[in-house]
């Protein structure tokens, strides 16, 4: 199978993310009833019911005992993770996934291929052979300058999970709070947790709401990375542990970024409320700052199934640099010991004694400056991959338009959802080969987002942009690939994405469409 142009593209879009191998083929394709018999794994024909019935607006129910043409949805051994077949005829659809992971994403394109027609509802006939570009394929919710509860990350899960994202990437830890429970280390969110951005209140995870958090992920194939942000963005460590920190070194640009936002300079021992970094850090080379760390990633690890624990290492200004590549190199050692493999952004790749296999995350622009592709390199040279998060195109807390309210635009200004697309990942680091890319995150950083309207607001329809940068083939692989193709794709998502409850911004880059014309 080859992947082919649609023969009317504007009746007939292909999914976001893009296919690895998609064909229109003749037929009518598969009219839905108003009983549609569905068989086949029952987990799976929960989910599709579910999904169906939403972008149907309950016209369609999904029915294991009703009789007749239906959709099939099965599991069978492939060498291939995460992928899935789909096969659409007049006959009936057939789902197949190589594993419980496969035919979750192959029911996500089936729900995007339901259409209105003036016969009813109808899925065009399709060939679909899928497979995901990159293992890991993340989403990043900053919990720490706002605080969310348990049930709007649930919705974060679920709308990055539709998209066929696989990682939920949780700051957990800044200056503004520390919201993670850490059963040997209780001062932490007795003491250091009830504050935000603004004076907005602040709030914690309970180790009890952390597995919750982590069990619903777990069933929409998403794994949950933590991260304890280290040795900067520590202010609040300060709030329980005076000890283990060192006084806020106060530059000129941090008096900028305060005069610019009307917040007040950080003081030791008092929450901090502003939108400036770098100027906290851990004590480097005590005893008692490295039995925190100890403490804190031993408990995190015990708490978290997933291979990965992230420790921050970004914008450690206010470290001596000597100090810092010492403390990074300990804290990877740390993870390590705790059985998961250690994650960190881009700055730490200049310690010349990071555990090997260490994982860095870029944050750098598209195209490196200052250094910072050499740093990510790295990783790579001690063994580790890297997982890719150009500020300039998948941070999603950067303003989308200028006159928009929500976001900042520090990474190069302005991100439309055209830039968000325009980047290929294979191409942002030189010397880093497509084997060395573990793969892409969006990162939704909440200095200005208060809300979970803020949250749709910024994320859609960029993330969408950013899932197809990680799963779907590289822009020269596929004709499909493409800003034209990818805004019309978008665009046929409306009244899905409006079904589901996601409070998404139309963008007016996108030709949106309502039911009338999709």
């Amino acid at each position: 199978m080859t992947a082919t142009q649609p023969r009317d593209a504007a009746a007939f879009p292909w999914p976001v993310p893009l296919p690895r191998d998609a064909a229109a083929v003749e037929g009518p394709g598969f009219t839905l009833q108003a009983r549609t018999a569905v068989t086949g794994d029952q987990t799976a024909v929960g989910i599709l019911t579910n999904l169906a019935s939403a972008r149907t607006d309950g016209e369609i129910d999904l029915d294991p005992t009703a009789a007749g043409p239906g959709i099939t949805l099965s599991i069978t051994d492939a060498e291939t993770p995460e992928s899935y077949r789909l096969i659409t005829s007049a006959d009936g659809v057939a789902v197949t996934g190589s594993d419980e992971a496969g035919l979750f994403y192959g029911i996500q394109t089936l729900t995007q291929l339901i259409a209105r027609t003036d016969d009813g509802w109808r899925i065009p006939a399709v060939e679909i052979a899928d497979s995901p570009r990159f293992a890991y394929r993340g989403v990043m919710l900053d919990v720490a300058r706002h605080f969310f509860p348990v049930e709007v990350v649930l919705d974060v899960i679920d709308r990055a999970a539709q998209l066929k994202l696989n990682h939920l990437h949780l700051h957990l830890t800044d200056d503004q709070g520390w919201r993670i429970e850490i059963p040997s280390r209780p001062e932490l969110t007795r003491l250091a947790s009830a504050t935000a951005i603004g004076g907005d209140p602040g709030g914690l995870y309970t180790a009890e709401d952390y597995a919750r958090i982590v069990a619903y992920a777990a069933a929409r194939h998403m794994t949950v990375v933590p991260e304890i942000d280290l040795p900067g963005h520590t202010h609040a460590v300060g709030l329980a542990y005076p000890d283990l920190v060192e006084e806020p070194v106060i530059s000129d640009h941090i008096r900028e970024v305060v005069e610019t936002y009307g917040s007040t300079l950080p003081v030791a021992g008092e929450p901090y409320e502003g939108l400036a970094v770098g100027f906290s850090s851990l004590r480097i080379g005590d005893a008692a700052t490295e039995a925190f760390v100890t403490d804190v990633v031993t408990d995190l690890a015990a708490m978290t199934p997933g291979p990965y624990l992230h420790v921050g290492g970004d914008e450690a200004l206010g470290t001596d640099p000597a100090d810092y590549a010492e403390f990074v190199s300990l804290a990877s050692r740390i993870v390590a010991d705790a059985g998961k493999v250690p994650v960190m952004w881009h700055e730490a790749g200049a310690a010349s004694d990071l555990h090997p296999g260490t994982v860095g995350q870029y944050w750098g622009f598209v195209s490196p400056t200052d250094g910072m592709d050499d740093k990510a390199r790295g990783f790579v040279t001690r063994g580790g991959r890297i997982i890719l998060s150009p500020a300039d195109a998948v941070y999603l807390d950067m303003k989308d338009a200028a006159d928009s309210e929500l976001g900042l635009t520090w990474a190069n200004g302005v991100t439309s959802v055209e830039r968000a697309y325009a980047w290929e990942p294979g191409t942002v680091l030189d010397g880093v080969a497509e084997s060395d890319i573990l793969g892409v995150e969006a990162a939704l950083w909440t200095e200005t987002v208060r809300s979970p309207d803020d949250i749709d607001t910024l994320m859609f329809p960029r993330i969408a942009a950013a899932a197809e940068a990680a799963w779907s083939p590289a822009s020269d692989l596929n004709p499909l690939r493409t800003w034209d193709s990818f805004r019309e794709r978008v665009g046929a998502l409306d009244v899905l994405w409006s079904a589901l409850g996601i409070r998404f911004r139309r963008s007016p880059e996108i030709p949106w469409r309502d039911e009338e014309t999709s």
